[in-house]
């Protein structure tokens, strides 16, 4: 599978058509994540096309040549996994005690309920207290579709294992297919949005991130530009939060919490907007329009944003209003059962990692990049928008299913390296960044915190 990841990477510079040539990079060698899909390829790729992306950036911003881009494989594969290390403390378990595949009497269901209204919706359809072998009991006395259909009418998330081949027939997985890898829409245009390159090591220095994302993609993708030096604000409800990956994926960020239902909260977020140079939301299809807060109403408050989004299931069909993540869009597109097939398990078998999630937030990063890029040529702002299902359909037809299994060299696992990484849960070591651009390494001026640390302003003024 040695050409999977440059497919990727061709797959990917085609959807973010940069106005500047793509920069090289160099790939090296190394092992790959225990999987039947080319796993290890997505993450050495999408982290490649981010690095990239910035190369571009820094070299129409010198006038000199594109700096060099190496993607270390192991460390790709690493980061895929979890790039914090505590030093005398534990990361929480990733998943609630709930979560996980069921067997009910037709076929395989994954519940997620790590948020604490999934878990009461799921229990709620299927009358049983907290424990996972009374969800399993109760489970095994449904059909899998109605089960999925009734979990997800009470808001919850749920997905059924569908195979390859029934979701290339299911209506919402042909829509999936029908669209773009990256969509993309040129906006409004502002004059003098952004000053030229002023700190060459610092790429991003002086840019404004205003994060709205949650779980998993778009925190990945802001931690990405926080690295490069841009000022990442995360902004969550007064009610949200995310104990077992906040350590992973706030660092380099502040976060701050405002409520957008209230006047108070939707205010104070405009302000915010009107300074800011990059939005990064991952909100489901339609909810920022029914907050006041669509498309145009951005754009009016800041003409010639960086306007980027994701969802679960992809912006048309009828499920694009659907809850969904990784491992739900792993279940429903066919992911898990191609991995039960060829592994010969009678269980579904997913992906070793979140990879949809990261891979999606390498993206996400590289489209944030490319339309600074733009805007630094024409002064024009732009929108962007990709989902978890569109990269799991690149996935499934990039490469056929390796086989078997344990045929994969597995990677080396990289040490952790200094500096210590003072956070409030403790003593933290990083691994080291797997993309080197030269010149402009990654590197982050702030631990990892928990959610609603910080003020909901930026620094330097601007706020009120």
């Amino acid at each position: 599978m040695a050409d999977a990841a440059l497919k990727f990477i061709a797959s990917f510079q085609a959807a973010l058509g940069s106005p500047v040539p793509s920069s090289p990079v160099t790939l090296s060698d190394g092992g790959s994540l225990p999987s039947v899909f080319a796993v290890s390829d997505l993450a050495q790729a999408s982290i490649a096309t981010a690095g990239s992306s910035l190369a571009s950036f820094v070299a129409l911003n010198s006038g000199e040549p594109p700096p060099e881009v190496v993607v270390d494989r192991n460390l790709a594969s690493a980061w895929f996994v979890g790039s914090i290390r505590p030093q005398g403390w534990d990361l929480l378990p990733a998943w609630d005690a709930l979560g996980g595949e069921y067997e009910c009497r037709d076929g395989w269901i994954r519940l997620h309920t790590n948020a604490i209204h999934h878990r009461t919706a799921a229990l709620s359809v299927l009358d049983v207290p907290e424990d996972r072998a009374a969800v399993a009991a109760a489970a095994g006395a449904w059909s899998a579709q109605e089960l999925e259909t009734a979990v997800v009418g009470a808001g919850g998330a749920a997905a059924v294992m569908r195979s390859i081949a029934d979701w290339r027939m299911h209506p919402q997985g042909r829509a999936v297919a029908e669209e773009p890898l990256l969509w993309s829409q040129r906006t409004s245009t502002v004059v003098g949005r952004n000053a030229l390159l002023a700190n060459r090591e610092r790429p991003l220095d002086g840019l404004r991130v205003l994060d709205l994302t949650r779980v998993l993609a778009g925190p990945v993708a802001t931690r990405l530009l926080a690295g490069w030096g841009a000022e990442v604000l995360r902004i969550d409800p007064p009610d949200w939060d995310e104990p077992a990956i906040a350590p992973e994926v706030t660092l380099g960020k502040r976060c701050a919490r405002l409520n957008l239902r209230t006047p108070d909260g939707k205010s104070r977020l405009l302000r915010l907007l009107g300074s800011a140079d990059v939005i990064v939301h991952g909100y489901r299809a339609d909810a920022l329009d029914r907050l006041g807060l669509g498309d145009e109403a951005r754009d009016n408050v800041c003409p010639g944003i960086i306007d980027v989004s994701l969802d679960a299931y992809g912006w048309t069909g009828p499920w694009r209003q659907r809850r969904g993540f990784d491992s739900l869009v792993q279940m429903s597109s066919g992911i898990a059962d191609a991995g039960r097939v060829v592994t010969g398990d009678e269980r579904p078998v997913p992906l070793p990692v979140q990879a949809l999630d990261h891979a999606v937030g390498y993206l996400l990063a590289a489209a944030v990049i490319t339309g600074l890029t733009q805007r630094q040529i024409d002064g024009t702002g732009s929108r962007w928008r990709t989902s978890l299902a569109r990269v799991a359909d690149l996935l499934v037809k990039v490469e056929p299913l390796q086989v078997p299994i344990d045929s994969s060299r597995p990677p080396m696992t990289p040490n952790p390296v200094g500096p210590i990484e003072r956070t409030v849960w403790g003593d933290a070591l990083r691994l080291a960044p797997p993309v080197v651009v030269q010149g402009a390494p990654l590197q982050w001026k702030l631990p990892a915190r928990r959610l609603g640390s910080d003020r909901p302003q930026w620094l330097g003024g601007d706020n009120e």
